[in-house]
């Protein structure tokens, strides 16, 4: 029979538990294990003190401390022993949980809690004090430049597929120890470990691209910051928002913690910032030799992993924010990093002073998804946004910012009407209690166009504003300085390509021409200037264009944005308000201009609006885009005329665009209107560019004029506001019209003759080739400069000329009044005269096509302009202000248009009612020749001072007190309001009728005609006479 091993007793159990986990003996006897320390003086101090040799829970910490501090050979350095002591402890855990005993398994439980607990506790010693357990001689303190937890940590939070197979190495974290380590209360003990911690984890992504391995460090550092010690270190860090007078943007992004993180990035950047690995280079170089699907893979593992960046920071600032202790901390820290950045939004921004695009792109998206709460489709939550943070909040500098309406001084005023604390200082600026904003114009005053409502008055403490509003306005900003500004620079980007490329083609055109070195030298400097533009606006494309949840996530927050403001004036309806209320006046600007620009950019990417609610977006546009005393910015109010561009059914491809034009109240009430004044206010936008800028913004409004024109509702519409504006805003719209059309068109064709002469030139190949290099080179890169203006002014001119056709068609009363019929009729003649005229061969090109250039359309388009407003001249005028143009009339010129018109197909119908208006241009000519004589010599005093023409109706202006022709000085003020002798401020309704000059030209006139049929009568009576006499004469023969 066997005989039964002997039962331990609990304190033999404690004992060889822990000598297990701590590896240490108080006996020396040869050991399995040979990392087991014999602790011989310990041994000794323990049985002079008459205890026996068993490790137990009190001999514990001595025992670890004597290990600790003692010098033995091949023994594990500090951390890694401790470490391992917890790991031990924990196996020896689970073999206690099957001990059947419970109340010595409860006994070794506790066991095993003490250790694990001095485990940690002096661990948190040791790497506070690194010094203070040495090995002895042969083996130093373990040294690093990381601290050793970053391993553990990094264990504790890789998943199986790390930033591309990257892993971590080396020491794991026993289950349970970090959080151990971290849970305790004892923050002083913490905070120099934690400290250290994050310092290693912002070098360790410290100039790491979107291919690098940053997801580790992310997740590391989001584990740290759930932990309340964690995140109360990390906002105390000397780096969380670096101080100090050299302080800028760029600084910020490069030695604060979070900086490096937010610096990741597939954006390109300054050379000496540049991270690794180059995106560009390592996905996009020579793009164009790459496979589709390669391309594509890289597109999909940029914008995934950029994704992850995002969620990962986005979860980082939201377990900061939800800590009541840390919350203040971020909000500055934002704050900051807005404020040192205000410069990004300047065109021209200064790399080594301004945090990088792709810092800010990356702050633009984690931003935005603290934002999802409050961006439900029904915006329930709107009502937490208070204006008045804008103006009384000093964590962001927004009453600096250029606003909607208001001036600074306005904007400074008002705040300071009622506050007068507001100017004594910052603190006391902010001591405005929150409440709602003002919103309506009730309270303006005389005919001013803001409303002076009284803003909010003081109160004994700091407004408190919501989570919700400081988030709403602290977005607002990164966007304008991250993705918006990010979309400017991918268009200016694409813009340099564009010229690179056609520069590149024109060299190579010329190097077909004439080979030199130093061309070839230019073109392989192009082409590599090719492919590193490719490379960065595929990199743009990979983490922006095509991260379709980032666009529908800005969509969402601008149109809360639109929704917000518009409540400011009582929400979505027309007409406005009578004056704009200081409130909306005093918005930033760029809330609004940033909204459009994104519109914009999203309506030009493939299904980038789908499922979006455009609706709101298309109520603001057509309540703002005519309202100059709503958005005094024209170049703002002309972007919102892009947006309905992008949004045409031609363009967008979509359904629900059409719907937008098509089925909306207020487009169908209000949009056309609205697009006519815009091209009326154009004219003058105080730019030192304007007269160039209007061509551009006025193509735009054509092209939509001319899709609304094709949508019968939006017709009647547009003939309605003809007949109620017909001397007002339609009047000065159909005048810049035909402004536009003529400059247009008379610089096309001047520009037509020149690149002929250059043609001719370069066709001289004789004579070409013995001009130097240079010059060749020179008058090459103009004749394609010319080719370029002939085409974009030609295609504007053939869109306003087509626009004069198909209105005229319908519309003609305009056209006809007395001050615009005169310059219709010389417009036409002048076009005439051009394309029938005696000049007409000069114009002939070999491909006028290819420069929009189609003489046969174009005159189509002048004679039906011609045929319309005859069928629509009840008064019979038209004729005569035809035959009244002395620059361009000649009535051959009607002649030579019909057998052109014959020759090009033209119907029958046209060309006859053509010749007919001809023959009667011809009569009035006559008849206009006989009145001219049967006046005679006319006074001075009767002709118009600007057209030395009789006056019909003679005004007198106010100021200079001259006397004009009313229809003469009411042509100049549809272009110029003011007096043009003294250039005084002048309109209609000041012209003062002379009456009593009238009555005498009216008399003049009278008399002339008077005394033409006395001499008509008594000729009559001569020849009687003389027939009578010779009849008698016949007779008496």
């Amino acid at each position: 029979m066997a005989t039964q091993k002997p039962k331990r007793s609990p304190v033999e159990v404690e004992d060889i538990i822990l000598r297990k986990i701590f590896l240490v003996s108080l006996v020396d006897f040869m050991e399995d294990d040979s990392r087991i320390v014999y602790l011989e003086m310990t041994a000794a101090e323990i049985l002079s003190e008459g205890k026996s040799l068993l490790l137990s829970r009190d001999l514990m910490e001595r025992v670890l401390i004597d290990r600790l501090s003692g010098q033995f050979p091949s023994a594990e350095p500090p951390f890694t022993y401790l470490v391992g002591c917890y790991r031990r402890a924990h196996e020896e855990g689970k073999k206690i949980a099957s001990m059947k005993d419970k109340t010595l398994r409860s006994e070794m439980e506790s066991v095993v809690r003490q250790s694990k607990k001095l485990a940690v506790s002096y661990c948190r010693i040791h790497l506070g004090n690194p010094d203070m357990f040495s090995n002895g001689e042969n083996n130093p303190p373990h040294k690093t430049t990381t601290s050793p937890l970053l391993p553990l940590i990094f264990s504790e939070v890789s998943s199986s597929i790390d930033g591309f197979g990257v892993g971590s190495s080396g020491l794991s974290s026993p289950p349970g120890f970090l959080e151990e380590f971290f849970r305790d209360t004892d923050y002083d003990s913490l905070e120099p470990i934690l400290k250290g911690l994050y310092e290693d984890l912002r070098g360790s992504v410290l100039k790491v691209s979107a291919l690098g391995n940053f997801q580790q460090p992310l997740r590391a550092l989001l584990m740290l910051v759930s932990f309340p010690n964690g995140a109360k270190a990390l906002v105390n860090h000397p780096w969380w928002a670096p101080k100090g007078t050299y302080v800028n943007g760029r600084v910020i992004e490069m030695t604060s913690i979070l900086g490096p993180f937010f610096h990741v990035s597939a954006l390109p950047d300054q050379t000496i910032f540049k991270s690794e690995p180059d995106v560009g280079q390592q996905c996009f170089s020579e793009a164009s030799t790459r496979r589709p699907a390669d391309l594509l893979s890289s597109f999909t593992t940029i914008k995934t992993v950029m994704n992850n960046l995002y969620d990962g920071l986005g979860e980082v600032l939201l377990a900061l924010l939800k800590n009541t202790d840390t919350r203040e901390n971020v909000l500055e820290y934002i704050a900051e990093v807005i404020n040192k950045n205000s410069s990004r939004a300047h065109i021209q921004v200064d790399p080594l002073s301004c945090a990088s695009s792709g810092m800010f792109v990356t702050l633009s998206a984690v931003m935005l998804r603290l934002c999802e709460p409050f961006l439900d489709a029904s915006m329930t939550k709107r009502d937490k946004i208070d204006s008045k943070y804008v103006f009384h909040d000093k964590r962001l500098d927004l009453r600096s910012l250029t606003a909607l309406h208001a001036s600074s001084e306005e904007v400074t005023a008002w705040i300071n009407k009622d506050n007068p604390s507001d100017k004594k200082s910052d603190d006391e600026n902010r001591i405005f209690q929150s409440q709602e904003a003002t919103s309506s114009g009730s309270n303006s005053s005389g005919s001013s166009l803001l409303s002076n409502a009284r803003p909010m008055s003081s109160c004994g403490a700091k407004p408190k504003y919501s989570f919700i509003c400081e988030c709403f306005f602290m977005t607002a900003r990164v966007l304008n300085l991250g993705l918006l500004k990010a979309f400017s620079d991918f268009k200016h980007l694409v813009q340099d390509l564009s010229r690179c490329e056609d520069t590149l083609s024109t060299l190579k055109a010329m190097q077909g021409q004439a080979a030199s070195p130093q061309l070839e030298l230019d073109i392989a400097r192009l082409e590599k200037e090719i492919d590193s533009y490719t490379q960065e606006k595929l990199c743009y494309e990979a983490q922006i264009l095509r991260d379709g949840a980032l666009l529908q996530r800005a969509l969402s927050f601008y149109r809360l944005m639109v929704v917000w403001l518009v409540d400011l004036l009582g929400g979505f309806k027309m007409p406005l308000p009578s004056s704009c209320p200081m409130e909306f006046a005093c918005m930033p600007e760029h809330f609004v201009e940033d909204a459009m620009e994104l519109l914009i950019f999203a309506s030009r990417i493939p299904k980038a609006l789908d499922g979006v609610l455009l609706d709101d977006f298309m109520n603001f546009i057509i309540m703002f885009m005519g309202s100059p005393n709503f958005i005094r910015n024209p170049y703002l109010r002309a972007k919102m005329v892009e947006v309905l561009n992008c949004w045409m059914p031609s363009r967008s491809g979509s359904s629900v665009t059409t719907s937008l034009f098509e089925g909306h109240t207020l487009s169908l009430e209000y949009l056309v209107r609205n697009l006519l004044k815009l091209y009326v206010d154009i004219e003058f936008t105080g730019s030192h560019t304007q007269f160039y800028d209007k061509f551009n913004i006025r193509h735009n409004i054509a092209e939509l004029l001319e899709y609304l024109w094709q949508v019968p509702s939006h017709r009647n519409a547009w003939r309605q506001i003809a007949r109620e504006e017909e001397k007002g805003v339609y009047l000065n719209f159909l005048n810049f019209l035909i402004n536009d059309s003529i400059y247009l068109l008379d610089e096309s064709l001047n520009k037509i003759l020149e690149l002929k002469e250059l043609e001719a030139e370069m066709s001289n190949t004789t004579e070409w080739e013995r001009r130097p290099t240079q010059e060749r080179q020179e008058r090459t890169r103009l004749f394609h400069s010319q080719e370029n203006i002939i085409r974009i002014d030609m295609k504007l001119a053939n869109e306003d000329v087509g626009m004069l056709e198909f209105t005229s068609e319908q519309i003609t009363a305009p056209f006809l009044l007395p001050e615009m019929v005169d310059r219709v009729a010389s417009m036409l003649n002048y076009f005439l005269l051009q394309l029938v005229g005696p000049q007409r061969r000069a114009l002939s090109l070999k491909d006028p096509e290819k420069y929009e250039f189609r003489p046969k359309q174009l005159l189509k388009q002048i004679v039906h302009i011609y045929i319309h407003l005859a069928r629509g001249d009840k008064e019979k005028i038209f004729p005569a202000a035809i035959s009244r143009d002395g620059r361009s009339y000649n009535e051959q010129l009607f002649t030579a248009a019909a057998d052109v018109l014959r020759k090009i197909g033209e119907g029958g119908r046209v060309i006859q009612e053509f010749a007919e208006l001809g023959e009667k241009a011809k009569s009035a000519a006559s008849e206009a020749m006989d009145a001219e004589a049967a006046l005679g010599e006319i006074p001075d005093e009767f002709l118009d001072p600007i057209q030395y023409t009789l006056m019909k109706d003679p005004v007198i202006l106010p100021s200079s007190r001259i006397t004009v022709d009313r229809p003469v000085i009411q042509r100049h003020l549809l272009s110029d309001t003011t007096d043009p002798f003294n250039r005084s401020h002048l309109t209609q309704d000041m012209l003062i009728a002379d009456v009593e000059l009238k009555a005498r030209i009216e008399e003049f006139i009278r008399s002339r005609e008077l005394k033409k049929h006395g001499e008509g009568v008594s000729m009559q009576s001569t020849k009687t006479t003389m027939q009578t006499v010779n009849e008698k004469m016949t007779l008496i023969d």
